[in-house]
């Protein structure tokens, strides 16, 4: 009899246990502890697009991280906290789709080409997902990553600086061949950045969320970022900036009628220039490598040794693919043949070597996807974006025309670093729009 006691008690323990498991677990593994875990991750990929040449995996390791703990926050308090809409999110995955499908195209040869492609475009997957499963990260965690931002740029930035004054001469002179001072990351992704930090800064400023002693070590973190974008003088970089300062100017005049401080962005943005181009010579070389790159677009054989001349041909080539391949294009992975039979064919002046895929992320997705497959990319990537519009939110606006005006030069999107950088900071802003659980009384940087 009391055998059958224990046997008969056992199977009801047990299923206590599996009962009572995920609570106990849940008592650990809290909200507050995973928030905490979640923006960790998030400061891994931040600081993983500035280390990526010699800690290449970190980036990753951050957005599996944000997946694993948004996948584990939501199995343990799902039932406790208010998503965001699934609409903010989903549509990324459009993307995800459009260049899985491009396998259905592509060629033998070039699957191992499609495969790296189709891993690389794994973030649009898993970052809005882990975005989406997290409840609200809290006002101080979002602080706190844009202001990790603005630090790791401005040190960055310092190390560069550091090195163009011990290769002064040496570094003035690339840039009258197409050539840059070396950054990490790579100086056009890295332009991109500055101008994000400068943008992020003026907003955590202009909403009081950094005070006293703080604010003033930020203006001038601002002030050196916005100069050191003159030094390093690429022309993505600068265009961003301005557009960005005209933007937020034209803000400033019409919508909110602080003429006070529009004054001030406006005198800043004819100033700025004005001093960095006559103290940089980097900024006067490129202005005079620039002026002869474009007087030499009539002739083919520069596109070998000019970088404007390269892109305009680029975009001639993948035009005539695109006008060969109209609705589904080549597909990702066959691009480059595709592109190098017609320069072969139109363009035989021009070197093998300087063959370059199209500098322009819209011609670039029509040339692997056709039309239907960039209406679909605009469709994923700008949803988000317009669905929230007229919601105030500076940083997102301003994240989306620096990316979308980096899109008309570079294909930013076909690169680790610049799909992260591009994606990262969509979904780190987009998450100030989630209403916090509990009222803070500070802007939430969005």
């Amino acid at each position: 009899m009391e055998l059958r006691g224990n046997v008969h008690r056992a199977p009801y323990t047990i299923g206590s246990l599996a009962l009572f498991m995920p609570s106990s677990v849940g008592t650990i593994l809290t909200t507050t502890r995973l928030l905490v875990t979640a923006t960790f991750f998030c400061a891994c990929i931040l600081v993983g697009l500035f280390a990526s040449s010699f800690f290449r995996v970190l980036p990753s390791i951050g957005m599996v991280g944000l997946l694993l703990t948004g996948i584990t926050c939501f199995f343990l308090h799902g039932q406790h906290y208010k998503r965001a809409s699934l609409s903010h999110y989903l549509p990324f995955l459009l993307i995800f789709l459009v260049h899985a499908s491009a396998g259905l195209l592509t060629s033998a040869a070039r699957m191992g080409e499609y495969t790296r492609d189709v891993v690389l475009q794994l973030p649009f997957v898993v970052l809005p997902l882990g975005f989406w499963l997290l409840p609200p990260l809290p006002t101080r965690n979002l602080r706190a990553l844009w202001l990790l931002l603005i630090t790791t740029t401005i040190v960055a930035a310092l190390l560069s600086t550091g090195n163009y004054l011990l290769h002064f001469d040496q570094i003035n002179e690339m840039y009258l061949h197409s050539k840059v001072m070396p950054t990490e990351p790579d100086h056009i992704r890295f332009s991109l950045l500055v101008t994000l930090s400068v943008t992020a800064g003026v907003c955590l400023l202009a909403h009081r969320s950094v005070v006293g002693r703080s604010a003033a070590m930020l203006w001038v973190g601002i002030l050196y970022l916005a100069f050191y974008q003159h030094l390093l003088a690429v022309r993505s970089g600068l265009v961003t900036l301005y557009v960005v300062g005209i933007v937020g100017l034209l803000w400033l005049v019409f919508r909110t009628r602080q003429y006070q401080q529009a004054l001030v962005l406006a005198a800043a943005l004819v100033l700025v220039p004005a001093v960095s181009y006559s103290v940089f010579p980097t900024l006067q070389n490129k202005s005079a490598n620039t002026r002869e790159d474009v007087g030499r677009v009539d002739n083919t054989s520069s596109a070998n040794n000019y970088s404007l001349v390269g892109r305009v041909y680029s975009y001639k080539v993948a035009l005539e693919v695109v006008k060969d391949n109209p609705w589904v294009g080549v597909g990702r992975a066959d691009i480059e043949p595709e592109m190098a039979v017609r320069y072969q064919r139109d363009y035989p002046n021009i070197r093998p070597e300087a063959y370059i895929q199209p500098h322009n992320q819209f011609l670039f997705s029509a040339v692997a996807f056709g039309l239907i497959g960039l209406v679909l990319f605009i469709i994923g990537f700008y949803y988000t974006g317009i669905s929230i519009w007229p919601t105030y939110a500076p940083l997102l606006l301003a994240q989306y025309l620096i990316v979308t005006l980096s899109f008309l030069v570079e294909y930013t999107l076909e690169t680790q670093i610049g799909l992260g950088y591009a994606l990262f900071f969509i979904l780190l802003a987009l998450e100030g729009q989630k209403v916090a659980s509990e009222p803070e009384g500070e802007w939430r940087p969005v």
